[in-house]
């Protein structure tokens, strides 16, 4: 198993991309800490892990909040000994977000705090943890808006998503020589929950998918494989990468017909 004797910590581990990264960490050996602001949902996770046989912890925490954040790292330590993988993948898209003259303030302002404070303070609690560990990876869900403008207005979203790239690749500098990897994950459009409120006419549906060569949204789970590769052994001389994972987005100038 190519987690074996690992601890992770997945931020958002109650739905989409962390879901079925937690599922999938554990089937590899990895213990997981299930962390989200949704209970019913986190520990949903939990069970499906320990139902396989896995072993797995529940934590409640907003990741915007720094006594969260260092709460759910000593949690972590204190229950399976250690932490080696760190998957910052809580982040949200508000409905409202929109370009610069229509977007609120509230709305700029919730997603920053979630989608970058929430990065900068996992790595913050978590990096000393990794490091007492000896060494770890951590991955940053960022997105393919990092690298692209969005078709559909989601300003906050994407100057967030570009934030996380940026502290990616300043963290990856500074902790490589630690022994502690750090990348940035930015899938393209996926057929989550998430993205599909937001995208919630055929025409935004439509206006995203035009523009990806292979012609359909990604599922959670072939980003689960992306974030198992960069949490193992498997990426040891990959650090602070824009890891893209996105059906070809970011290659296309035009569309195919």
């Amino acid at each position: 198993m190519r987690l074996e004797g690992k601890v992770a910590l997945i931020t958002g581990g109650g739905s989409g991309i962390g879901y079925h990264t937690a599922l999938l960490f554990a089937q590899e050996g990895a213990k997981v800490a299930v962390v989200d602001v949704n209970e019913s949902a986190g520990k949903q996770t939990v069970q499906e892990i320990e139902a396989q046989g896995g072993a797995a912890v529940y934590i409640h925490a907003d990741v915007s909040k720094a006594s969260d954040c260092e709460r759910m790292i000593q949690t972590t330590e204190a229950t399976f000994g250690a932490l080696h993988i760190l998957f910052n993948n809580a982040g949200i898209s508000h409905a409202d977000d929109d370009d610069a003259i229509n977007t609120g303030e509230d709305v700029w302002d919730l997603t920053m705090q979630v989608n970058v404070k929430g990065v900068f303070l996992g790595c913050k609690y978590g990096i000393p943890a990794i490091r007492r560990a000896g060494g770890g990876s951590i991955i940053n869900t960022a997105s393919f808006v990092a690298s692209l403008g969005a078709a559909t207005p989601q300003l906050a979203y994407t100057a967030s998503k570009g934030a996380v790239l940026s502290m990616t690749r300043e963290l990856a500098t500074i902790h490589a020589r630690e022994g502690i990897r750090v990348n940035a994950l930015c899938p393209g459009p996926l057929r989550t929950e998430l993205l599909m409120k937001y995208l919630n006419t055929d025409e935004k549906k439509q206006r995203r998918l035009v523009h990806i060569p292979m012609g359909r949204f990604g599922e959670a789970q072939e980003i689960a494989y992306a974030v198992l590769y960069l949490a193992s052994d498997e990426s040891s001389f990959v650090t602070g990468t824009n890891f893209l994972v996105d059906g070809g987005i970011t290659a296309a100038y035009v569309t195919p017909e």
